[in-house]
């Protein structure tokens, strides 16, 4: 199947194979592209098009909200730098196209009780058959390293073997976001699972030659879509199931796998201000744990863990406003 049917599509392609080329993640940015290039194809685009004013046009036509919108222009605009590097254009069409007014964002998180609920339903979801149940024991585990561990979800679905260190229960995270490299403690808790799974992967599975530490079928890992898949069905059991909810300009997130990530974070620092401790303090130790690039990303966490624990997101939503 091809990416793109617009008369930019050998441009379009060798853009994405650039980009791949250089290490970065491409989904989103063919998605936003596939979007552009259907815009093309419906109004007969060609290269004398590109100015300013189609643009604005293609704007006004997406039906998404305006967070959605801006990424995608974003994108193309970032595009249209690689033909202007390639001289197939002159100048960007897109340089002076400003952002739409985004609605602010106010995360969702976990309660350390809903975490707990999410978990214990996806592990009575495992399915007590030799043909499904090590696939789904995997898939738990993978849930249970976003919760108990703050990762992103390609993390767990790219460790190896090796990267898990029984001796000293760590686990070595490799070609991460940033690409950055760490080593992580993992928590009792979660250590337990793993050797659970593992004992019992070594017993259903005595040949067993899948380099991954969470096994999925034709020695692969899983993929992100299957955790997804995994975690809501988990999540529609508790009744925590919900859709976005847009309250004025506020924009409330829905509850997805990387809300573990964030809820990882913020209920480390609230557990660490009910301890007496400081939680400025410990925000490098999070920021390394997490494989922050930037100490900033982190230090946003202290302020929703703050808004939190005197129940008034509002606040976090109205002082993000003001740093933007």
């Amino acid at each position: 199947m091809k990416n793109f049917e617009s008369f930019l599509a050998p441009q379009l392609d060798e853009y994405l194979d650039y980009r791949q080329s250089l290490g970065y993640r491409i989904d989103i940015s063919r998605h936003h592209l596939q979007i552009f290039d259907q815009y093309l194809r419906k109004t007969n685009a060609q290269w004398d098009s590109f100015q300013p004013f189609f643009f604005l046009d293609m704007r006004a036509n997406l039906v998404n909200e305006s967070r959605s919108i801006n990424r995608i222009i974003s994108s193309v605009r970032v595009f249209f730098q690689f033909l202007l590097r390639r001289e197939h254009v002159t100048e960007n069409p897109l340089q002076d196209i400003p952002a739409l007014k985004e609605n602010n964002i106010v995360p969702y998180v976990f309660s350390p009780a809903q975490i707990d609920q999410l978990l214990a339903a996806a592990s009575q979801s495992i399915e007590k058959s030799k043909r499904y149940f090590l696939a789904r024991f995997g898939k738990y585990v993978a849930l249970v390293l976003l919760a108990r561990c703050g990762m992103r979800i390609s993390e767990p679905l790219g460790l190896m073997k090796q990267h898990y260190r029984r001796d000293d229960g760590t686990l070595y995270i490799e070609k991460t976001k940033f690409k950055k490299q760490r080593i992580i403690p993992v928590p009792k808790s979660a250590m337990t699972e793993i050797e659970n799974y593992l004992s019992v992967r070594s017993s259903l599975l005595p040949n067993d030659q899948n380099p991954y530490l969470l096994a999925n079928k034709d020695h692969k890992p899983f993929i992100d879509q299957q955790i997804r898949f995994f975690f809501h069905n988990a999540l529609k059991a508790i009744g925590l199931d919900q859709a976005r909810k847009v309250i004025g300009n506020l924009n409330v997130r829905q509850p997805t796998p990387h809300a573990l990530r964030h809820s990882f974070a913020v209920n480390t620092l609230i557990q660490i201000k009910e301890r007496g401790g400081s939680p400025q303090h410990a925000l490098p130790v999070l920021a390394a744990y997490m494989g922050h690039s930037e100490y900033k990303h982190t230090s946003v966490y202290l302020r929703v863990a703050d808004a939190i624990s005197r129940d008034r997101l509002v606040d976090f939503a109205l002082w993000k406003r003001r740093k933007e």
